[in-house]
């Protein structure tokens, strides 16, 4: 599969956007290529060459973890969505209806805010 370049004409796009473009591309392929090694290691009847297309195909799941974070790292509203989804338990499509999760107070601090102490003058 192949994917589309640009959109917009490069000339139209800042440095950051472009950047971004390259980020995006990178993990789609990382994402295929796991697809891929996947795919060859589960039809292969060969039990070497599959350890060598699982250790292969796990190495591009690092790959898309980094591209995914570098992407994360400069786009706020996948950052939300990735923290609201991420590491939940339960039906996916339900997660956004969920109460938020109650703040853990410190060990020691129950009831009493969050354990740093007044910032108010003692009177």
């Amino acid at each position: 599969m192949s994917h589309e370049g640009l959109h917009e004409q490069p000339e139209l796009l800042d440095d950051e956007t472009v950047d971004h473009h390259r980020a995006i591309e990178s993990l789609v392929e990382e994402l295929e290529a796991i697809d891929w090694y996947d795919q060859r290691a589960r039809a292969t009847g060969n039990a070497e060459l599959a350890s060598v297309l699982v250790h292969n195909r796990d190495d591009e799941k690092e790959h898309a973890a980094m591209a995914l974070e570098w992407v994360r790292r400069r786009d706020p509203e996948l950052d939300a969505q990735l923290r609201l989804y991420l590491f939940t338990d339960g039906p996916l499509a339900s997660v956004e209806d969920a109460p938020p999760e109650p703040l853990v107070a410190a060990a020691g601090t129950e009831g009493r805010g969050l354990g740093i102490g007044s910032l108010r003058e003692a009177s």
